[in-house]
């Protein structure tokens, strides 16, 4: 099995702040498909057990993870489909149980699936897009999770994990329509746990967010930051409350029960729930008709379909 590129701090000695640089050579973003997530799987075995913290960065410029990839989401029965999304949960709940402490480093397109990923590290750590060949301002990028927009919903615990990062009334709200925020909305509500002044300098502010962060808390098996902690739970309680009765579609159903779930019976019930009602949605006829479309608008110009 194939392993992503592990940078070290430091050529000689400990290992300090280690970059985990993911990457799918041939393609313009990286994209969360099987092989993907069975890489970084391998990779996290080659993580030293003595570095001071693990950074989860992208080596595709135009995208941190543009998503899970819908043409082979659409192309599994139910049944492998469950067993994909469980892999992914499980891969992913490593960064989660790590002894030091972990953090995505997001510097362009943070979405669905790929923002799941990043949640499940303990910081998020931004930066404001590139500059462009002539110094101008990068356009800002996109960062959440769009999956209502295609009549489905989040499948590695976006729905639990989102809300207890910002304010949680936006976070369900946004989830449950499935409308992205842009780099500069997400950092404005506080999504990120720091920002770099420049692209340039994301790596060097995660690892300076990494190394001043104490022995983590929470290894329990589920991420350090989700709504079910005690810190964000009635809030995020409070939060449902308020939205229940405007938001209204199946992906919305979905959203506010995987909440409800996490909230009454824990992370891996949420994580169950999405499951079911994404197996669901994605064979309704609005899923497949909202995903058909999807594969159309891009057909010939754009990367694979992502959510």
């Amino acid at each position: 099995m194939s392993t992503f590129r592990i940078e070290r701090e430091r050529a000689d000695g400990p290992p300090g702040v280690v970059v985990l640089w993911l990457e799918q050579p041939g393609k313009p973003v990286v994209v969360l498909d099987a092989d993907l997530i069975q890489t970084l799987d391998a990779t996290l075995d080659e993580v030293p057990a003595d570095a001071e913290g693990l950074i989860i960065a992208s080596a595709a410029p135009r995208a941190f993870v543009a998503g899970a990839d819908l043409k082979s989401i659409m192309a599994l029965d139910d049944e492998q489909l469950h067993k994909y999304l469980e892999f992914g949960a499980r891969v992913f709940g490593r960064l989660a149980s790590f002894p030091f402490p972990t953090a995505a480093a997001i510097g362009a397109a943070a979405l669905g699936g790929g923002l799941e990923l990043a949640m499940h590290c303990d910081g998020l750590i931004g930066a404001p897009p590139a500059s462009k060949d002539d110094g101008s301002p990068g356009k800002p990028y996109p960062v959440g999770l769009p999956e209502a927009g295609l009549m489905i919903c989040p499948g590695w615990g976006g729905t639990n994990l989102l809300p207890a990062r910002m304010d949680a009334e936006r976070a369900i709200r946004a989830t449950a329509t499935g409308k992205p925020m842009t780099y500069d909305d997400a950092a404005g509500l506080g999504l990120f746990d720091t920002v770099a002044p420049t692209a340039d300098a994301l790596i060097d502010t995660a690892r300076g967010w990494v190394r001043e962060q104490r022995d983590p808390k929470h290894r329990d098996g589920a991420p350090s930051r989700w709504i079910g902690r005690k810190d964000v739970a009635a809030g995020v309680l409070k939060a449902v409350d308020a939205v229940r009765t405007e938001l209204e579609g199946e992906p919305a159903e979905a959203v506010l029960a995987a909440v409800d779930t996490g909230l009454a019976k824990g992370w891996q019930a949420a994580l169950a729930e999405e499951r079911d009602r994404l197996v669901r949605l994605r064979s309704r006829p609005a899923g497949k008709e909202a995903i058909q479309a999807f594969f159309e608008r891009s057909s010939g110009t754009k990367p694979a379909a992502k959510a």
